[in-house]
């Protein structure tokens, strides 16, 4: 068992070097004048620099464009928002209430505390896009208690945070980790692929920028994760033993045929662009690239099948709107898509 931390501790002489991901001993003093993780203040700027609002995306071609899709990609969209609406609806409560709790360095509560912002925006988001386009608003979130294989989906995926809440371990952290960079870095940039799809073929425009900005911000997610894993790796070895790594890939391999089989349930075969081979080809690249980010071997071996997707995500190279032209004020040091 793992104990959270206090908020308010004047009786510990940690030292900054001493600093840990969890299991420290912190004061509760937000000390960020001396940084042991670095790269966790870095990622902090950048998360301030990308501030946005759903407010500044224009949706309203969207709503003519959704009474001309096909029920096929009516259907598709409103599956892949109601997925998205789950998904970050779980990740405000689980940061807040699961993970930041066990965390013991500031500069660590620092970035968790933005991210639960940031995933809380997303909802709004969603539901300014649910509001202005879709007949199914009261459909949409309802998805997740009528639509089956959507409930065997969000069960799963909220299975691990549940058994940390039930039983805190440094094990249970570790695995709750490595389930984080699997919904930021596969379910999430699965689901958006569907909204480019549509962009792709010139629908639902408005709906794929909001989209870009909200990957914009995973993106910065990911990386929270992927460097708290390896900042792990190196100062706690012991706990990556061949039962861990075993686990590992047993999660990512779950994950992929999960996010396949829910992939190729929302398009129906009938999506341009996204065939079942496409769909998972995408997904276990996604994988592969995920645990080669963390250390691990590629279990797929998969090329890239939809390179264009990237050009959606990629903010980097772009300094203006991507569908209107309007000058956006894009931070210099943002992350990109190419980055993970």
């Amino acid at each position: 068992m793992i104990s959270r931390k206090k908020i308010y501790n004047p009786d510990s002489t940690e030292t900054v070097n001493e600093r840990k991901i969890f299991g420290g001993n912190p004061t509760g003093i937000f000390e960020l004048n001396n940084i042991k993780f670095q790269w966790a203040y870095d990622l902090w700027e950048i998360m301030l620099n990308n501030t946005w609002f759903p407010q500044e995306v224009d949706l309203t071609n969207d709503a003519k464009d959704y009474k001309n899709l096909t029920d096929t990609e009516k259907l598709s969209y409103d599956k892949a928002l109601s997925q998205l609406i789950f998904m970050d609806s779980l990740q405000t409560n689980n940061l807040i209430d699961n993970i930041n709790p066990y965390m013991t360095s500031p500069e660590i509560n620092l970035i968790l505390v933005r991210q639960a912002f940031e995933e809380a925006l997303h909802s709004q988001s969603y539901a300014v896009m649910v509001d202005s386009i879709s007949q199914n608003s009261e459909e949409i979130y309802e998805m997740w208690r009528t639509d089956e294989k959507l409930k065997g989906k969000n069960d799963y995926i909220a299975q691990v945070y549940e058994e940390l809440a039930a039983n805190p371990s440094e094990r249970q952290i570790v695995k709750a980790m490595f389930a984080n960079q699997i919904l930021e870095g596969i379910y999430f940039y699965s689901g958006f692929t569907f909204f480019y799809t549509l962009a792709r073929s010139g629908k639902m425009l408005g709906s794929a920028q909001m989209i870009r900005f909200i990957q914009r911000d995973e993106i910065t997610h990911l990386s929270i994760f992927q460097n708290m894993i390896n900042s792990t790796k190196r100062d706690r070895p012991d706990l990556f033993d061949q039962d861990m790594i075993d686990s590992i890939y047993e999660m990512f391999k779950s994950a992929v045929d999960l996010e396949v089989a829910w992939g190729q349930y929302i398009t129906g075969g009938q999506m341009m662009g996204l065939t079942d081979d496409i769909i998972e080809q995408y997904i276990q690249y996604l994988a592969d690239t995920r645990l080669r980010a963390v250390g691990f071997k590629k279990l797929y071996n998969v090329t890239h099948p939809i390179k264009w997707v990237d050009d959606f995500a990629n903010f980097n190279d772009q300094k203006t709107n991507f569908f209107e032209g309007n000058v956006a004020n894009y931070s210099k040091g943002s992350l990109t898509f190419d980055d993970f």
